[in-house]
């Protein structure tokens, strides 16, 4: 199983760009994770990680993230390979993110408007009724 769980803030504001195959929209940015631990006497230590997201989890991250709001992270890891303009093989290990969900009270930070914008887009998600015919369309 390839399951990856960050709580962090974002270190900049994500970059969007879309593939140049698929013309899918691509968001990416670093979160800072702390670590549990602080040793006597040192300051607390951060790990950063890459992550990216695609398609409708990047329209929310370019419509609602921004440097130092702290979300969660749902994922999976990832490792890609390439060759650089100097023939060399680099490696690149990143978090293709899955879910992203806020760890702040955003909505003070931005405007009181934001809430009811998630909760309008959160709704147009959820199946309605009509889309359940029968008992007997239901998986279990």
């Amino acid at each position: 199983m390839n399951k990856t769980i960050l709580l962090g803030r974002l270190t900049k504001n994500p970059e969007i760009k879309y593939s140049q195959t698929s013309n899918i929209k691509v968001a990416t940015f670093s979160l800072a994770v702390n670590r549990r631990y602080v040793k006597k006497g040192e300051e607390r230590q951060a790990d950063f990680f890459n992550i990216v997201a695609y398609s409708k989890l990047a329209d929310f991250v370019e419509k609602f993230l921004k440097q130092g709001i702290q979300i969660c992270v749902n994922g999976r890891l990832q490792t890609r390979n390439y060759e650089d303009k100097n023939g060399i093989r680099r490696y690149v290990t990143e978090v293709i993110a899955e879910e992203i969900d806020f760890a702040d009270s955003y909505t003070k930070i931005e405007s009181d408007n934001l809430q009811e914008t998630v909760s309008e887009d959160i709704k147009e998600k959820e199946p309605s009724e009509e889309f359940i015919s029968s008992d007997d369309d239901l998986p279990f």
